[in-house]
C-alpha cells in the first residue's frame, strides 16, 4: 500500500459506466524542461484516482511504485530528462487500493520544431489485467485472419518477448492493443516490425557469442527419455 501519496476519500468509487475496472491502456507525456507530467484519464484510473483529482509529479510516481522497482525506475527517469531520450519501463507499481500492477512503458521522443528533443510520450500497458471485453471481441473478429497469419504473427511476438522480457501472452496483447489504436490489420503490423528490424543496431558480440553457444550445446541439456 502506498503510504506517502494523497490519499482521496472518493479514490475508491467506481466511475460512472467503469464498475471499478482499471484500463489496461492509459498515455502519458513528460516534458523535460518543466518536469511536468500529464495523464490520460486510464492512467490516473490505473493508479486510483479520478481524471484531475491529483497533479502528476515525479515523486508522486516513484511514491507509487513497488520498493523493488522505485529505485531503478527513479534512475530511469533521471537519465531520461539527462540524455534527452523516452521514458520506457518495465515496472511494478501499487494503486490507492494497494492493488499491485505490472505495467510496460512504451514511449518516444517529443521534439520541437526545430528537431530537438522536449519530453516524451508513451503508454502504461498493464501486464496485469486480464483482457477487456472490447479486447476479447476484437480478438474473435481477428480470429481467421490471426490462423492464417500465424506464422509472421508468432515471430513478431518472440521479438517482443525477447526485447521486452514479457511472456508470450502479454506480448500478444501489445500487438493487439496497436492494431486497435492505429486501425490496422495484425497480421499487416506484425509483417512491417519483422521488416523493420534490420534497422535495430545490432547485439554487442558478447551477446552473440552467449546464444552462440547456447544454440550449440542444447543438446546436451535436453532431458534423456
Amino acid at each position: 500500500m502506498v503510504t506517502s501519496s494523497p490519499r482521496s476519500p472518493i479514490a475508491d468509487t467506481p466511475l460512472p459506466g467503469q464498475s471499478g475496472a482499471r484500463s489496461a491502456v492509459g498515455s502519458f507525456r513528460f516534458w523535460f524542461a518543466s518536469r511536468r507530467w500529464e495523464w490520460s484519464p486510464e492512467v490516473y484510473r490505473m493508479h486510483g484516482y479520478r481524471p484531475g483529482e491529483i497533479e502528476p509529479t515525479t515523486e508522486l510516481l516513484l511514491a507509487h511504485k513497488h520498493p523493488d522497482d522505485r529505485e531503478p525506475v527513479a534512475e530511469r527517469i533521471a537519465r531520461s530528462i539527462d540524455r534527452r531520450e523516452p521514458f520506457s519501463s518495465r515496472h511494478r507499481f501499487i494503486d490507492t487500493s494497494g492493488v499491485e500492477h505490472n505495467v510496460m512503458v512504451v514511449a518516444d521522443r517529443i521534439l520541437d520544431d526545430d528537431g530537438q528533443p522536449v519530453g516524451t510520450s508513451g503508454f502504461y500497458i498493464d501486464l496485469s489485467a486480464t483482457l477487456a471485453e472490447a479486447e476479447r471481441e476484437a480478438l474473435e473478429v481477428r480470429l481467421p485472419e490471426l490462423i492464417e497469419s500465424r506464422a509472421v504473427i508468432e515471430q513478431a511476438k518472440g521479438v517482443l518477448m525477447r526485447l521486452y522480457g514479457i511472456s508470450a501472452e502479454q506480448a500478444f496483447k501489445v500487438l493487439i492493443w496497436r492494431s486497435q489504436e492505429t486501425n490496422i490489420k495484425l497480421r499487416v503490423l506484425a509483417e512491417q516490425l519483422i521488416a523493420e528490424l534490420c534497422t535495430v543496431p545490432a547485439p554487442d558480440p558478447a551477446i552473440v557469442a552467449s546464444f552462440d553457444h547456447i544454440l550449440l550445446t542444447l543438446h546436451e541439456r535436453i532431458p534423456k527419455d
